[in-house]
């Protein structure tokens, strides 16, 4: 009996011991100075296909009500996005790049609709090969010009912000096709300026 005690007492002792011992993290946070970031502002314009009809769409429901012939993008459909854009308004102009995400149809009146697009605008040629906008707004479909907001980016655009004015080129109101001019107002940090290289 006395050494079951004995047992249990110990058992109680280290257990408490290891329990005051302190406890070490992998995780912890440094800071570091660093320049003031140095910005400069970029316009781009470009166009967005976005084709919900024929053999190959570029965007496609993938949830909501089902849609009638004329009204393909009824209030809650969400759909994915895949638009080449191009330097210009006919689609064998010059593809610059493509937005991919989503958006879906927000609002519950059949005349104005909106839609809450987010999409990662990526760039194939040119100066900004490789970089991308970031996009996530209200998109009055609407109103012509419209405006949405740039809410980050990577490679060139990394930290960006900015502005989009959205203008229907053209519109396929059965269909829900629609070429879109894009002009683009971003402001971004020079590529290399105020960036704290090392990893923590």
């Amino acid at each position: 009996m006395e050494t079951i005690k004995t047992a249990i007492f110990s058992y109680i002792l280290l257990l408490t011991i290891f329990c005051t011992l302190p406890a070490h993290s992998a995780y912890y946070t440094s800071s570091e100075a660093y320049n003031p970031v140095q910005l400069k502002k970029t316009h781009l314009h470009f166009f967005v296909h976005d084709t919900l009809s024929g053999a190959n769409p570029t965007a496609v429901r993938i949830a909501g009500p089902n849609a009638t012939e004329y009204n393909p993008t009824p209030f809650g459909a969400l759909l994915a996005m895949d638009d080449p854009l191009t330097e210009g308004p006919e689609i064998t102009s010059e593809v610059v790049g493509n937005a991919q995400g989503m958006y879906i149809s927000s609002s519950q009146d059949d005349i104005n609709v909106s839609l809450v697009l987010y999409a990662d605008f990526g760039f194939t040629t040119g100066k900004f090969k490789g970089s991308s906008l970031s996009v996530f707004s209200r998109n009055p479909v609407t109103e012509s010009p419209r405006e949405m907001a740039v809410v980050g980016g990577r490679g060139q655009f990394r930290r960006a912000t900015g502005t989009v004015w959205v203008t229907t080129y053209s519109m396929d109101v059965t269909t829900g096709d629609a070429v879109l001019e894009y002009n683009v107002e971003v402001v971004h940090p020079l590529l290399g300026l105020g960036f704290v290289e090392s990893v923590v």
